[in-house]
């Protein structure tokens, strides 16, 4: 492999990186344009150090040229699991995560020398991030996310009891967390509700204000 042919795909990395990146700049998002860029390169690196160590060992060693590579789809996990937040009963960053995944695997494209998947998965991630969101917005719209939290006697049934009371009313639990007060033999609900379009949060409250060993219950959003 030449010298030139090296940089070329370190460039084409950094360009295609910082392409997605801007989209996530743009946005503010934890991982932005810097990121993106760095993740990209890096990966096209380790796919060219890769080939270069099979391609210079293959004949005394039994060399595997995928090693390295499969180390970055693996490793990028751990920077992708910090851009997701945890905030009340939301989670926010896995679309960011996900870029992130894309990119190490646009840039492993890259340095294997497969410039149009790298090319064209780049543009169809693009296509996604910006155009998909305003179907997104859409769909959100026909639907309303509420989060409450309750704390209630900590008991057998309780949660499948809340679970009943929120069915009969066709409102869906998206997302649940459970901590329990030992001290107190209390347990608190944490809730992110999808509620139909028909149904407000005041009357869910208003349903659940029957559960029995109700000490209090809260609205989150």
């Amino acid at each position: 492999m030449s010298n030139y042919e090296i940089i070329f795909k370190l460039t084409l990395a950094c360009i295609l990186g910082g392409l997605i990146g801007l989209e996530r700049e743009s946005l503010s998002r934890p991982a932005g344009f810097r990121t993106y860029t760095l993740v990209c390169v890096g990966s096209t690196l380790a796919m060219l150090v890769s080939l270069d160590m099979y391609f210079q060992f293959y004949r005394s060693v039994n060399a595997d040229p995928g090693r390295i590579a499969a180390q970055v789809i693996s490793g990028i996990g751990f920077l992708g699991a910090g851009t997701i937040m945890k905030e009340g009963p939301t989670v926010s960053g896995l679309t960011t995560a996900a870029g992130l995944w894309g990119v190490a695997c646009i840039g492993l494209a890259v340095g294997a020398g497969m410039y149009l998947p790298a090319i064209v998965t780049t543009m169809l991630i693009l296509f996604v991030l910006i155009y998909f969101a305003k179907f997104e917005q859409h769909f959100k719209g026909m639907r309303v996310y509420k989060g409450l939290l309750m704390v209630v006697t900590d008991g057998p049934g309780q949660v499948g009891n809340i679970g009943s009371i929120l069915g009969e009313q066709g409102v869906l639990i998206k997302n649940i967390s459970l901590n329990r007060q030992e001290s107190d033999n209390l347990l608190e609900i944490e809730l992110l509700l999808e509620l139909p379009s028909e149904r407000s949060i005041e009357q869910v409250v208003e349903e659940l204000a029957v559960v029995k060993g109700l000490q209090s219950i809260d609205r989150l959003n």
